[in-house]
């Protein structure tokens, strides 16, 4: 079992203003493994995204943390700064994997600025803000998951093995 957190990053969200369908999605989506264990609205702001970055990874010690939203290039779009800022080391190819599949259905995906990385011992995961583009973009990491958490968790289980 793996403990998820969700965090959407939404000015309008946050204000009650925008209903969380992303949030929604994810959880759907989600295998019977993944048990969502914390759930957050925050608005775009960056001390905001960092400080839940934190206390999820380092009070609650989940395994997973998928945000949603604030991967654009809008002026309040800081969702990846705030990851940035807290990760520990960074695993670009989650990233690079999302992009290059959102390529394949359209030209917007190379706008995402989404980030993966690690900290202590939790992946994080920066998703698009609309339901179509993290149903996409979750499918495309989904299989990876398991495995990229358990040797997170310092796994030795060979890669290669079934």
């Amino acid at each position: 079992m793996f403990r998820v957190g969700i965090l959407t990053c939404s000015d309008k969200g946050a204000a009650g203003e925008r209903d969380d369908t992303s949030a929604a999605t994810l959880r759907q989506m989600l295998p019977e493994a993944f048990q969502v264990a914390r759930y957050q609205v925050v608005p775009d702001e960056r001390e905001a995204i960092a400080t839940a970055l934190v206390e999820w990874c380092d009070r609650h010690g989940l395994d997973l943390i998928l945000t949603t939203g604030g991967t654009g290039l809008s002026p309040r779009d800081v969702t990846p700064e705030a990851t940035l800022a807290v990760v520990e080391r960074l695993v670009p190819g989650i990233a690079e994997a999302m992009r290059a599949a959102g390529l394949a259905q359209t030209p917007h995906a190379m706008l995402s600025r989404a980030v993966a990385g690690i900290r202590r011992q939790t992946l994080i995961i920066n998703l698009p803000g609309s339901p179509k583009a993290v149903r996409q973009n979750l499918a495309v990491v989904l299989p990876a998951l398991p495995h990229a958490l358990e040797k997170i968790k310092g796994s030795d289980r060979e890669c290669g093995a079934p």
